[in-house]
């Protein structure tokens, strides 16, 4: 999109660093992240966001920032935890390193309830994640907010710069919205965000980059992939639409793929190698590697079934590739390998031959995007599903077994929770599998089996989670569902973890 008047949102590194993008965006502005060393080719910003990070300022590989060249564009500027630091070293104070890292709510206390805190509480819940505090603060900074014990959180330097080190983009920041909304309202006639400003140069782009070339599209059925796919045939590009069926997947899972594609009027081409698969994965343990024999494995079948294609297309979105932390020039820290963004995507990259158009958006926007492009309401509303399939949520190592117990589970969890109206409630669920046995009794014998764990989770775009509330009686009704009819479960348990500390898949 035009980069006049838009959020350019510096990345050091923070793993909400997308959510400030996505949070702009939802109050209407159009936003774009860049790398911090192209802080001199940010087109016409109307507003600046330098994010958090995982390093330390006092480290020596802490990423910089040309403050000549931010400062040249006379626009406001927020910093936010890792940025506030850096801003506050830039204008003179210092930074005081800390073993101790605070992680959590904390309590923010403004010091006048106007500027960046106006129409908030008096006394309002933020969200921690850091250890470095400021230090000495320069003799042209303002204290706006301190947290319950005094500390300064929030800093001002002149007109334009403020600092937070807090993270407002986290839905645990419970009136971060409006501190954001309140930073933005400093900034003139910002870009505003429309999805179908987007819809369109990214069909544009498409055709600019293919050309006549052949494009390879790997489709499962999922959201993006299903809206990827539709979105390259609107394009009109030379584009074959590839189902894999690694043997990996839920139950009836291939029918249904098949089945949706022909409703959207879209040819797919079905591989059927779930023996290969299976076999390279067989004895394999760790999660790492076995995302990346996934990955690799996928790009072979491609290969081999399409010959000479000249590219791949993927359904990538932001918060893969924050979580991935893949890019050479990333602050991130990596949090786990997506299949999409194994060595040989990347190699693939370099050449060029990779074509990702759904990469600055996240699900509910591709669910948007959908809809402009046709696709039915039923197929948008399917719940995420990992591109590794079920190797996801059997930790250790994978067996036939294993799916079986776990394709049951998902399928009886699944259909009592359609059943009940709260299929459309929850953001994501699934029955995965507790590799671990344990003594019950079945049939007043002795069992020793295994036991599954139900997950269903809220989120916007997979970057925070909280677990669901699920009414008990639908609970209890699909553990004795489970229980007698699953062959090889003795136990039922409704996993309560957010995200973070815990991922929404098991691996």
């Amino acid at each position: 999109m035009n980069e006049i008047d838009h959020v350019a949102v510096l990345d050091f590194g923070s793993q909400y660093t997308q959510l400030i993008v996505r949070r702009v965006r939802e109050l209407g502005h159009y936003a774009k992240l860049y790398e911090p060393e192209e802080v001199a080719s940010l087109g016409k910003p109307g507003a600046i966001i330098l994010s958090g990070g995982p390093k330390s300022t006092s480290d020596e590989d802490a990423p910089d920032i040309d403050f000549d060249a931010l400062d040249s564009y006379g626009v406001p500027v927020l910093g936010v935890c890792y940025g506030m630091q850096l801003l506050n070293i830039k204008f003179g104070g210092s930074v005081k390193s800390s073993n101790r890292r605070e992680y959590g709510p904390a309590e923010l206390k403004p010091s006048a309830l106007e500027g960046l805190y106006a129409d908030i509480s008096d006394s309002s819940q933020v969200w921690m994640s850091h250890s470095d505090t400021v230090s000495d603060l320069p003799d042209n900074s303002k204290v706006i907010a301190t947290n319950k014990g005094g500390t300064p959180v929030s800093l001002q330097w002149g007109d334009r710069y403020f600092g937070i080190q807090f993270h407002p983009e986290v839905t645990h920041s419970h009136e971060g919205n409006t501190i954001l909304k309140n930073f933005l309202s400093l900034a003139k006639d910002l870009a505003p965000f429309i999805i179908e400003d987007f819809k369109r140069e990214m069909l544009d782009g498409i055709r600019a980059k293919v050309g006549d070339k052949q494009v390879v599209c790997g489709v499962s059925g999922g959201v993006d992939s299903t809206v990827l796919a539709v979105l390259l045939n609107e394009a009109g590009v030379n584009v074959r639409a590839i189902f894999v069926d690694h043997g990996l997947m839920r139950m009836n899972e291939g029918d249904e793929v098949r089945a949706n594609f022909a409703r959207m009027g879209v040819d797919i081409e079905t591989v059927e190698c779930s023996e290969l698969f299976l076999g390279k994965l067989a004895g394999v343990a760790d999660p790492e590697e076995k995302r990346k024999i996934i990955g690799n494995l996928f790009i072979d079948v491609f290969w081999d079934t399409v010959g000479d294609a000249e590219m791949l297309a993927q359904g990538t979105l932001y918060p893969d590739v924050i979580e991935s932390a893949s890019n050479a020039k990333s602050k991130a820290s990596k949090i786990k390998t997506h299949h999409n963004r194994v060595q040989r995507i990347l190699d693939l990259q370099e050449q060029g031959k990779v074509l990702e158009p759904l990469a600055e958006l996240f699900k509910d926007e591709v669910r948007e995007l959908g809809a402009l492009l046709g696709i039915e309401q039923d197929i948008l509303d399917r719940h995420p599903f990992p591109g590794p399939g079920l190797a996801v949520r059997c930790p250790g190592d994978i067996t036939e077994k294993k799916l079986r117990v776990i394709r049951e589970c998902d399928a009886i969890f699944i259909g009592t929770l359609k059943a009940h109206g709260w299929y459309g409630k929850v953001w994501q669920a699934y029955a995965g599998l507790i590799p671990v046995k344990t003594v019950g009794v079945k049939g007043d014998e002795r069992s020793y089996e295994w036991a599954t764990n139900l997950r269903a989770v809220i989120s916007e775009d997979a970057m925070t989670a909280d677990w669901v509330e699920l009414p008990p009686a639908l609970l209890r009704e699909v553990s004795n569902r489970i229980l007698n009819e699953v062959d090889g479960i003795n136990r039922v348990l409704y996993d309560i973890s957010t995200k973070p500390p815990a991922s929404i898949e098991w691996e």
